[in-house]
């Protein structure tokens, strides 16, 4: 069997896409997952103001929903209540530690295997 690959490039008028040519600046998008089954909503409410606002104080937004997570030591599912925190903030060299600080202090305040994280760079126009 052969495969065929085909790489496709959006062209933008004037010109190839780069940057942030469609307008707002290059900013990175921080998805932080945190599992709340175990949280209350005053507690929740107490790690964001205590320890994210004062680390991201621009912005973020909260979105709550149902999240489903495996073990890695144990292999069992687990469905619980999440929350997503969407931030969205300029690079600069200290990024990753204040992400780190977020996960490592909700992780051991609350006693969760994990916090997850996702980012890129998007372009941003507020």
């Amino acid at each position: 069997m052969k495969w065929l690959f085909i790489l496709l490039t959006i062209v933008a008028p004037g010109g190839p896409a780069s940057g942030c040519d469609f307008g707002g600046e290059e900013m990175v998008r921080a998805e932080l997952l945190f599992g709340r089954t175990a949280v209350p909503a005053a507690e929740w409410d107490y790690c964001l103001s205590r320890t994210v606002t004062p680390l991201f104080p621009d912005g973020m937004t909260v979105l709550n929903g149902n999240g489903q997570w495996r073990s890695p030591k144990s292999g069992s599912i687990s469905r619980e209540a999440s929350t997503v925190l969407l931030i969205l903030v300029k690079p600069a060299s200290d990024l990753r530690a204040r992400l780190d600080a977020v996960r490592e202090t909700y992780k051991s305040r609350f006693h969760q295997q994990s916090v997850g994280l996702v980012t890129s760079v998007s372009c941003v126009a507020f």
